[in-house]
């Protein structure tokens, strides 16, 4: 650390501890965190451990004061100092809010900023650019029934319907078992909160005053496993022994919640998870910790907290009659990376994760030798009127993706754009369409 640096930290209030470790202020918390539940109840905490631990502090735990879902995860420096990070978890909106009103240096939140609040915080800078929006993981729910239930998918319009209460009986669904008893986690969940964006909210459906209610993850998915005519949602560490069936959204083909495909955001009921810090944040603790989120310890972290991690690995795919006889080619002889790279609307510019990706990715492909020829891109898009402007967009994209991997010195193998092909999502909304423009990286 530099003079003048060290001088700004202590005019600042910040006293430091070593040349290498982060500023300690003399009074009040290092770090105050504020926003969604289904980060700050356990991934949040991890992570502020993990950063606390990677900057030697001592004795680290965890004190709950009086107020619900808030936390302080504490350590102690070797000369007995206490650092405090405090976390409140009350939902993403609070998050932002708590920006807005300067009692929180960074906002934990389990969906995107809204238009409305990014004007509302504009004074702190561009909370949308790069270094500011940062995805720290995916999380994915698992749609579960009784073992002997013989249903094996269902889509997303199904899904809305069944717990609103408008399909009443399994027979309707081409199943059987007689009337549906639904399953549902409580009002305080992120999962429950994730459910209701993701398949009730987008169809303007509200959750059935039938369903039963569970605070226990677990006490839930034992429940649908022991009923014959359940159903219910969950985290993906929480199947157990219930049955997860595939789901499909508009004309994609049915998925079940695999890891690889929630990293890749096919999986229909897959969302990100983001951390919000101002960009002229004058808090290093802010920074430090969205940095230690996305590096590997950090992404291993995400993968032991049950959510799913942004590391890059390869899968193999196997072909099938639904996909184009070139992809179908590409499956037999090379392996989908665990990652895909999406787009704004009407563009082949990246966005803010698919710029965190290609660090990672560029990274796989050194590690594993295979900078040249060993790479090919596979671009798609939504939907449009036009079908050759939709095949010129995904093309568009795929190339946008292959000049910044040759900026890095990688010899590409192909580009290929599939256009509209293979949809993963329904096109009539917005959600989906973003999903459905991607570029795949395959290697051989």
């Amino acid at each position: 650390m530099t003079l003048r640096v060290l001088c700004v930290f202590l005019l600042s209030g910040w006293l430091s501890v070593s040349a290498a470790a982060l500023p300690i202020p003399e009074n009040g918390p290092a770090l105050r965190i504020q926003g969604s539940n289904t980060i700050g109840a356990e991934l949040g905490p991890a992570l502020v451990e993990g950063l606390l631990q990677e900057q030697g502090l001592l004795k680290i735990h965890r004190e709950t004061p009086d107020t619900a879902n808030e936390q302080r995860i504490v350590g102690q420096t070797a000369q007995g100092q206490r650092v405090v990070i405090e976390v409140a978890a009350h939902g993403s909106s609070t998050g932002f809010t708590a920006l807005k009103n300067a009692s929180a240096d960074l906002a934990a939140s389990s969906r995107e900023i809204k238009d409305s609040e990014l004007l509302a915080l504009q004074t702190l800078g561009d909370l949308k650019s790069p270094a500011a929006e940062q995805v720290i993981a995916i999380d994915g729910l698992a749609i579960i029934l009784n073992p002997a239930n013989p249903l094996q998918h269902l889509d997303t319009e199904q899904l809305a319907r069944i717990f609103a209460g408008e399909v009443k009986t399994w027979e309707e669904l081409g199943s059987r078992g007689g009337a549906i008893h639904l399953y549902a986690r409580d009002d305080q969940s992120g999962t429950y909160d994730t459910f209701k964006e993701l398949v009730l909210s987008r169809r303007g459906k509200s959750l059935s005053s039938a369903a039963k209610r569970f605070e226990s993850s677990e006490q839930l998915s034992d429940a649908v496993s022991n009923d014959p005519q359940g159903i219910g949602f969950i985290g993906l560490p929480y199947v157990r022994q219930a049955k997860a069936v595939a789901i499909a959204d508009g004309a994609s083909q049915a998925m079940l919640p695999l890891n690889s495909l929630i990293a890749t955001e096919d999986y229909p009921l897959s969302r990100r998870l983001f951390f919000y810090l101002p960009p002229d944040s004058r808090n290093p603790w802010a920074q430090a910790l969205a940095t230690f989120a996305q590096s590997p310890q950090g992404q291993a972290i995400v993968a032991t907290s049950g959510f799913v991690s942004q590391t890059v690995q390869a899968m193999s795919v196997a072909p099938n009659a639904l996909m184009p006889e070139g992809y179908q080619s590409l499956s037999r002889h090379a392996q989908r990376l665990t990652v895909n790279f999406r787009f704004a609307e009407g563009s082949a510019s990246l966005d803010n994760k698919a710029r965190q990706d290609l660090a990672r990715v560029l990274d796989y492909i050194k590690r594993n030798g295979k900078t040249e020829r060993a790479v090919t891109l596979v671009g798609f898009g939504d939907l449009k009127d036009d079908p050759a402007r939709a095949d010129l967009l995904s093309k568009l994209r795929a190339m946008a993706v292959r000049r910044e991997l040759v900026k890095n010195g990688v010899v590409m193998r192909e580009v290929r754009g599939f256009g509209a092909l293979m949809p993963v999502a329904t096109n009539s909304a917005d959600e989906g369409r973003i999903k459905n423009r991607r570029v795949e990286v395959w290697v051989y």
